[in-house]
């Protein structure tokens, strides 16, 4: 099925998931979609490897526990997800030099923290980990001390950002 792109999130600097800066990263793009999940999308690299060919879990990990931890910026962008628990099942190999996608989503929200489903999904549509999570909610200055302008918060324009995306 395909949904309209809504909304496009910021990257930062450094970061291993969306640092534009970060030689090692995955340079990640976030969508917000109309049915109100997000949608990772990235390439993974030799240096993401595990097993020869294979990417490592922990960065299946990572991209997971980001993408739902941003779905909660999908209704306020100054708040953040900061993990409390994640649990991840691992189902298919995931391959080296391969554009995929990662979806998230809020399934509770109460006041101070929230959870969230996701998953990873290969270029065929199968389903190549599985991830839920609980979030505490937090404004960057409780987070870090790091100035904006040292994260280098901003949206970055892609030329292949797209307008639809399909799941």
């Amino acid at each position: 099925m395909k949904y309209k792109v809504t909304g496009k999130q910021e990257n930062s600097k450094s970061c291993l998931v969306c640092g534009m800066k970060n030689d090692f990263g995955l340079k990640t793009s976030f969508y917000e979609l109309e049915n109100g999940e997000i949608v990772s999308i990235f390439k993974t690299m030799n240096e993401h490897q595990s097993y020869p060919g294979r990417l490592h879990g922990g960065i299946t990990g990572a991209i997971l526990d980001e993408t739902i931890g941003r779905a909660i910026m999908i209704k306020d962008k100054k708040v953040w997800g900061v993990t409390i628990e994640l649990n991840i099942s691992y189902k298919k190999p995931i391959p080296l030099n391969t554009e995929l996608k990662a979806i998230g989503r809020i399934t509770k929200d109460t006041s101070r923290i929230f959870e969230g489903t996701g998953e990873l999904i290969l270029p065929n549509g199968e389903i190549a980990a599985t991830a839920k999570g609980r979030y505490m909610k937090m404004s960057i200055d409780k987070i870090s001390n790091i100035e904006d302008e040292d994260m280098e918060w901003q949206l970055v324009q892609l030329k292949e950002d797209p307008e639809e995306i399909e799941l």
